[in-house]
């Protein structure tokens, strides 16, 4: 039997019809907005990049600043988390350690503490402040050398956004260089107020001044009147002793008579008296006269030029003066040589002798036998004054302090504290040096040493 295979069909199968414009169009677009979008997603990551990389300098920065900052902080810094371990320190807490901060770090805070008291102090303060913070509290820190080191110590708490405690920062500055900062502060307070002493001192001197230049200008005219007529009585005196000895030698007549009143009136007594009494009113007018040029030398302006100053004179009128003007009795004995002479201020250089003379004279008013000697040597061109007194001499603890301004041993009301000092400044402005020790004798001994020049 034969099989008879099936016809085959000779048609054609159908071509496939081509896609329509629009969908290709589609296509098309999509790619486009793929591309557009991953464009844009880059210009995001490039600007994220950039942004990224400005904060990360910024970063950078701030880090460097902070760094820096700590590192420049005089006063020791140490950050600690809740449970004491320590978390940054800066460069101050290392030096003050003799420690890195490697070695610092994690380490337990307290073990800074010079001893176990220290440490119980510490934890006690900062268990019961932590939250308040701690303020300007004195404790013991050991120092890298082993000593033990106050310290002004400051805590405050480090708390997160949710006000939970995280740690605390202590800072502290050793006690010691907070007391040479107030020591400073008070060296240059007592500066000014001796600067303010002395220019309110100045300014009742310059005072003085003027009104003792008055005065003696007031007492020159009639000292001088005084003198000028004392002079003429005293030739008048000649002449009119000469003529009574001619008219009772002329008179023989009435020679009896003019010899019993001559007598009674003691015309003789009086003809010897009368040259004695114009010598000491002669005498005491010209001394009178030398105080008043003395207290016009005294109230000369200190800027005027220096002149040549005999300090014979100066201490001869200066001893006169305190002595004199002494209330109990005050020997003075002055051993001098001749004509010693220095160039600067006469009224200065007699503040100055006249203040040595009167200590001494307050020094030793409860002796019995009060005194007070001068004595002056000259050598390699200076002179030596030194004043010794038999006073009760200076105390150890006062002899380094003499001469620093509102110092001053006696009673409240009778000193000021100032004339030693002001002597010490004006001997230095001429040159010389005023020094004080107490005698190998006993008593007080001031020792004025000037440069020398020829009278």
């Amino acid at each position: 039997m034969m099989n008879t295979a099936p016809p085959m069909s000779t048609t054609a199968p159908p071509a496939r019809s081509p896609l329509p414009d629009s969908t290709e169009q589609l296509g098309e677009q999509a790619w486009i907005e793929v591309i557009q979008k991953m464009d844009e997603v880059y210009n995001d990551l490039l600007q994220y990049e950039v942004a990224l990389e400005e904060k990360n300098a910024a970063l950078e920065e701030s880090h460097q600043f902070i760094e820096s900052v700590l590192t420049s902080m005089s006063d020791i810094l140490i950050v600690c988390d809740r449970h004491g371990s320590i978390e940054e320190v800066n460069s101050s807490l290392c030096h003050f350690a003799g420690k890195t901060s490697e070695e610092l770090l994690h380490q337990p805070l307290f073990d800074l503490f010079a001893d176990e008291a220290e440490r119980a102090k510490a934890r006690e303060l900062f268990s019961r402040f932590a939250r308040e913070g701690v303020h300007d509290c004195e404790l013991f820190l050991r120092a890298g050398d082993g000593t033990t080191v106050p310290v002004s110590i400051n805590c405050t708490p480090r708390v997160s956004q949710t006000g939970k405690l995280m740690g605390v920062v202590v800072t502290g500055r050793p006690v010691g260089e907070l007391r040479r900062a107030y020591q400073a502060l008070r060296q240059a307070h007592d500066d000014l107020k001796r600067t303010q002493g002395q220019l309110l001192h100045a300014e009742k001197m310059v005072s003085l001044g003027r009104l003792v230049a008055g005065v003696a200008h007031e007492l020159n005219n009639p000292i001088s009147f005084v003198l000028g007529n004392v002079l003429s009585l005293q030739r008048y005196s000649q002449r009119l002793e000469g003529y009574l000895a001619a008219v009772h030698a002329s008179d023989a007549a009435e020679g009896d008579a003019l010899k019993a009143l001559r007598g009674e009136l003691r015309i003789d007594r009086i003809l010897a008296d009368m040259p004695h009494l114009i010598d000491g009113m002669i005498e005491g007018a010209e001394r009178t006269r030398d105080i008043v040029d003395a207290l016009k030398r005294f109230s000369a302006v200190d800027k005027m030029a220096p002149e040549q100053v005999n300090l014979n004179e100066v201490i001869e009128r200066s001893v006169r003066w305190v002595v004199q003007s002494a209330s109990a009795k005050f020997t003075v004995d002055v051993d001098l040589p001749p004509n010693i002479c220095c160039s600067g201020s006469s009224g200065q250089l007699q503040q100055v002798v006249m203040n040595l003379i009167q200590n001494a004279c307050d020094a030793t008013a409860s002796q019995p036998d009060a005194a007070l000697k001068i004595v002056g040597t000259t050598e390699n061109g200076r002179v030596s004054l030194r004043f010794i007194d038999n006073g009760p001499g200076i105390a150890e603890e006062h002899v380094n302090r003499l001469f620093e301004p509102f110092f001053t041993t006696k009673p409240v009301g009778q000193g000021t504290g100032l004339g030693l000092s002001i002597s010490y400044g004006i001997v230095d402005r001429h040159g010389g040096k005023l020094s004080a020790r107490n005698s190998v004798d006993g008593g007080a001994e001031f020792d004025l040493a000037l440069p020398l020049e020829s009278c």
